[in-house]
């Protein structure tokens, strides 16, 4: 993680938030006075809700409130370098928390449901059901395909559908997640799959975007539509 780059802007903001909400019973938001006033307040909702989505949810506003009003003052008792540490060692720790947690609801969830009623386990791990059976050709590693898709984690969270965004995706069969490299070259033109795929077949332990966790199992239904010059 490039802390300066990434997380500390976000942190810097976040004292604005921390003040903002320090004086939060003496302000109303009703009754502004000027623009900056408005902006002021506006911008520490925007920080605030950034901050917990982020995973910042459980901070201590009064502490946040003084660093900003140490530095400002010109003595704040962190240097910038301490401050650094401190925070990416925080969301180091909480990450691998996460992870843990996500391995261990993931491996109960597999476990499972490999003994439910359709669902097949190939000897990577991958567990498939078998929607609709096409009769058309199979892809290789070197085709192109075009394909619907929705998937979920384990908990029903969409993190992404071209179902609803109404507008199939085409991509390398060797260019995605290594359960869907599996899974395809199984499947013929034609075809709809349930797949379930293990972290380690996935985004593993480093997880992608602010949906999938780390060691997050991951729940697909795919349609095979096409292959590129088949």
């Amino acid at each position: 993680m490039n802390l300066k780059k990434s997380l500390l802007p976000v942190l810097a903001a976040a004292f604005i938030v921390a003040s903002c909400n320090a004086q939060n019973k003496k302000t109303d938001n009703t009754k502004m006075s000027s623009t900056i006033d408005s902006v002021s307040y506006g911008l520490g909702v925007a920080i605030g809700n950034n901050l917990k989505n982020s995973g910042f949810d459980s901070l201590k506003v009064e502490l946040m409130s003084q660093a900003l009003s140490d530095v400002f003052a010109g003595k704040a008792t962190m240097k910038q370098e301490e401050a650094d540490k401190i925070i990416q060692g925080y969301m180091m720790e909480k990450e691998k928390m996460k992870g843990e947690d996500n391995l261990k609801k993931g491996q109960a969830f597999l476990e499972a449901n490999k003994s439910k009623d359709g669902v097949k386990t190939t000897a990577s791990g991958l567990q498939y059901i078998v929607m609709k059976e096409g009769a058309g050709a199979k892809p290789t590693l070197n085709d192109k395909v075009t394909t619907h898709c929705h998937g979920t984690v384990i908990d029903g969270t969409v993190f992404d559908s071209s179902v609803e965004r109404g507008q199939p995706a085409s991509f390398p069969v060797s260019g995605v997640i290594p359960g869907w490299t599996e899974a395809l070259q199984m499947m013929t033109v034609g075809s709809k799959y349930k797949l379930f795929v293990p972290a380690n077949l996935g985004y593993g332990e480093r997880g992608a975007g602010g949906k999938i966790g780390p060691n997050s199992v991951l729940v697909f239904e795919v349609e095979l539509i096409s292959i590129e010059g088949k």
